[in-house]
């Protein structure tokens, strides 16, 4: 066995002798401790030390990696190390500090797509329901270079990172969605719902819906832009997540209408809608109870949304294939698209708010008070 290996049999062969009951309790040896202690630590690395050692990487001109035989693989490799630190979020916010944040946003420019991709996923999971990252990748005007390349890089995959990226930057973060609406995000997204990439029309038909919740203005925008037709086709899909969120982006659209159309549209329009809707509920009557199960989502969502158009329940309720034996009978329309903005962990780290600390009790006092300020 090699010298810089660890001798995992041996340690495991410790470990059971200590903890498997065959053994009476005894003091561990200095030698036995001394053994255990090297074993472990050979295993252990000092992750700030360690992102200081990538981030030096990425400050090197890659005219210099490029002599010394550095490759886009290996530098996707540390790209994807990198990543796995930044999960924390003190790793996270301490990333700027040691000055590896600009190099990482320089990467976005990359000339190869790979690296271009990675770049953009590493800096979604820094600013993923993150307020500080989020700011500080803002004012390192990082948001330019996600949005450059989501609407125009030529690679799907590298499009579809950055709307990821940019999804995450602009979550529960103001200045970021103004920057994406000033930015003519909205055109980019439609571009992406227009593709035949089904990863890339889903990230942004979970965008979309983030967005119209968050602004009912912004739903008068999409229907100008053409939205409810393009969602209308993707509503048709053979894809069930990707007809799910469409029904979801046409049930938004339809909340915010402010007339007496189908969420803004022409009379023809409004009879699509129409055939739309009656097309699933045919699908849905044609369903195994197996099917029907798995379809819980979509069953709710055409139902809301015939009764949002025409102020009656789709007839799914009448064949009794809205709420199946088992299921809540009271439960609201499905969200299918917010679970995809928030990993546990992050989201409730996120969402706690620091305790406030208890209001002292002001002393009794005997006599006016002070004429200063008022206080003691």
């Amino acid at each position: 066995m090699s010298k810089d290996t660890p001798n995992w049999e041996g340690l495991l062969k410790w470990s059971l002798a200590h903890s498997d009951g065959t053994q009476s309790q005894r003091q561990l040896s200095d030698e036995d401790r001394r053994w255990f202690m090297e074993a472990m630590q050979s295993q252990t690395i000092d992750v700030v030390k360690r992102m200081k050692e990538i981030t030096q990487v990425l400050q090197t001109p890659e005219q210099v990696l490029d002599a010394q035989g550095v490759t886009s693989d290996n530098i996707e490799d540390m790209l994807d190390e990198l990543q796995e630190h930044v999960e924390s979020i003190d790793m996270a916010n301490d990333l700027p500090s040691i000055g590896g944040l600009l190099p990482l946003l320089g990467y976005l420019k990359n000339r190869h797509a790979n690296i271009r991709a990675k770049a953009a996923d590493v800096v979604s999971t820094i600013v993923q329901n993150n307020p500080k990252s989020q700011q500080l990748v803002m004012e390192a005007n990082g948001f330019e270079p996600l949005l450059t390349n989501f609407a125009s890089d030529p690679d799907t995959k590298v499009r579809t990172q950055a709307l990821g990226a940019i999804s995450s930057l602009i979550r529960h973060n103001k200045p970021g969605v103004a920057a994406f609406r000033l930015a003519n995000g909205y055109a980019a997204l439609r571009d992406a719902l227009s593709s035949e990439n089904a990863r890339f029309q889903r990230k942004a038909l979970h965008l979309l819906h983030y967005l119209l919740r968050q602004n009912q203005s912004d739903r008068n925008v999409a229907t100008e832009l053409g939205f409810p037709r393009i969602i209308m086709h993707l509503a048709s899909s053979e894809d069930a997540s990707i007809r799910e969120a469409a029904l979801q982006g046409l049930l938004d659209l339809e909340c915010g209408k402010s007339d007496d159309t189908t969420a803004g549209l022409s009379k023809d329009e409004d009879d699509k809608m129409k055939q739309l809707l009656e097309e699933r509920i045919e699908g849905i009557t044609k369903m195994s109870q197996e099917e029907l199960g798995a379809a819980k989502e979509e069953r709710h969502l055409v139902d809301s949304l015939w009764n949002a158009c025409y102020n009656e329940p789709s007839s799914l309720k009448e064949k009794g294939l809205l709420v199946l034996p088992g299921e809540d009978d009271d439960i609201p329309p499905p969200d299918v698209a917010s679970k995809h903005f928030e990993p546990p962990l992050r989201a409730w780290a996120a969402k706690r708010e620091p305790e406030k600390p208890k209001k002292k009790e002001a002393p009794l006092l005997i006599g006016p008070p002070s004429s200063s300020n008022g206080s003691v």
